[in-house]
């Protein structure tokens, strides 16, 4: 069995690769990644994270919340095992690259055989690591703001017609990972573009970011895909390290409206994704 989406994964090939990446902070990659981790494993897939971001490191601090929180509080959550990779430190650029390549396939070939999935974190800005790690993707998520800030990431837009003029450095980035996949292995990258932190209320400014998208995803060949909304909660439960995926099995939270809401989307963003074997999963998570 091979990396795609037929057949989905198994221990004995190769795990399925999830990159989470743009070159611009504040999306809210963190979250969604930690919150697509959190679903896999409550369907009982393995998962081991690699974190790109070795400065900030915000989804490993993630991950020690959450065994942190679970050790002081009794609680059984399920967890992922986390890799922060440094960049290597040579004398030129050329010896750098070098060893930044042998050690991300070091670690890869170490992850492959025990793992069902490994997601990669990369960090928001353009680095030779995050390059690396975009041509190894199986599913690229690219979570945006909702915000035209946002979608110049992704291309340039005319500020009168709200057109799309031309492709950004990033759209370029991954069109160019997807030749160097596609020479590779012959595999291919499923791009999706997280649109994040959307308001609950019409405007105008929400509607032509949802048109420029719907244009892009034409010309790019990317799937647009709705994301989370703007909730506090989300911000909330980084200290603790905690997931709306794990309400249904931690008694010491309440559940309010605003939490029911926020599963939904969570669950309409993992039903969007179409990873391998989501519908046929290995255990089922309890209500």
């Amino acid at each position: 069995m091979t990396n795609s989406n037929k057949g989905g994964p198994s221990k004995d090939d190769k795990a399925y690769i999830i990159v989470v990446g743009n070159e611009k902070g504040g999306s809210g990659k963190s979250t969604s990644a930690i919150h697509i981790v959190v679903s896999l494993l409550c369907r009982g897939y393995s998962v081991a994270i690699i974190d790109l971001d070795a400065r900030q490191k915000s989804l490993a601090r993630y991950v020690e919340n959450r065994q942190a929180y679970a050790e002081q509080h009794n609680l059984k959550l399920t967890m992922p095992e986390i890799h922060v990779l440094e960049r290597a430190e040579k004398d030129n650029i050329q010896e750098m690259e070098q060893q930044d390549t042998e050690n991300f396939s070091c670690l890869l070939d170490q992850l492959h055989p025990k793992f069902d999935y490994i997601l990669i974190d990369c960090p928001g800005s353009d680095s030779f690591l995050s390059r690396i790690a975009h041509t190894s993707a199986d599913t690229l998520i690219t979570p945006v703001n909702d915000s035209f800030v946002d979608v110049d990431l992704l291309a340039k837009v005319n500020p009168d017609t709200y057109k799309v003029e031309k492709l950004s450095l990033y759209s370029e980035m991954v069109w160019e990972a997807r030749k160097i996949r596609a020479m590779k292995d012959r595999g291919t990258i499923d791009w999706v573009v997280l649109r994040n932190r959307t308001s609950a209320l019409d405007a105008k400014n929400k509607r032509r970011v949802h048109d420029v998208l719907k244009e892009l995803q034409k010309r790019v060949a990317f799937r647009y895909v709705p994301g989370f909304g703007e909730r506090v909660i989300y911000r909330e439960l980084f200290p603790k390290g905690l997931t709306l995926v794990d309400f249904s099995n931690n008694n010491k939270e309440k559940m309010t409206m605003s939490h029911i809401a926020a599963r939904q989307e969570i669950r309409r963003l993992m039903d969007d994704l179409k990873l391998p074997n989501w519908d046929s999963p290995k255990i089922i998570a309890a209500e």
